[in-house]
């Protein structure tokens, strides 16, 4: 099986599933130790990463032709955690409608803000409803970057409600400030910049 150089989007347990393999079948496979040293999570890979895919194995089961059998295939669902923030203030015990994978899924923010829900490893993209329905924020799924690139910084200060605009990776006037409200808002030193403590921060509250 070739290695696959990963796209936006995808991550471990998706590429799994389109393999027929365990998501920790994959990760732990002994080529992979570089990736799971640069990228730490396997849902938070980076577009161009390269992942080695195994061999499948197959498995032969011998029965008796003349009577019915039942196989069961062993699911590996993937758990979606957000928490929804505004400002750095979570948004505490609000209703929610989470839409994704052709499913409706109706539930409560904790005290916290977070929500954990089943899903598809597939599953790619989705809404969730707050406010009755008024607020709509888009969910993407396996499109989280690693905090150590500039993107990923942008994705989590836009997701914990310190809006830097685009996602793109260059750093512009709305990205420094976005920073600048962060780190004052916790505690860091006040210099626009992405650097470790501030990188650190953000992987605290934004895993």
């Amino acid at each position: 099986m070739p290695t696959i150089t990963v796209s936006q989007g995808d991550s471990i347990p998706s590429l799994a599933k389109d393999h027929g393999f365990f998501p920790d079948t994959i990760w732990n496979h002994g080529a992979n130790a570089a990736l799971r040293a640069r990228r730490k999570s396997m849902n938070q890979l980076f577009p161009g990463d390269e992942v080695f895919i195994p061999d499948l194995n197959k498995r032969i089961e011998n029965r008796p032709t003349d009577n019915l059998h039942k196989f069961k295939r062993k699911g590996t669902p993937a758990k979606l955690n957000m928490q929804v923030m505004l400002l750095g203030e979570p948004r505490k015990n609000e209703p929610y409608v989470l839409q994704i994978d052709g499913k409706v899924i109706n539930g409560t923010l904790d005290g916290e803000g977070k929500l954990e829900q089943y899903i598809s490893p597939d599953a790619k993209r989705g809404v969730l409803l707050l406010n009755g329905g008024k607020e709509s924020i888009p969910v993407q799924v396996g499109y989280l970057n690693p905090v150590a690139t500039l993107s990923g910084v942008q994705q989590r200060l836009n997701n914990l409600g310190f809006f830097c605009g685009n996602e793109d990776g260059t750093v512009d006037d709305m990205t420094k400030e976005a920073i600048a409200n962060f780190q004052q808002r916790n505690g860091l030193p006040v210099t626009g910049e992405p650097d470790g403590a501030t990188q650190a921060k953000l992987q605290e509250l934004h895993p």
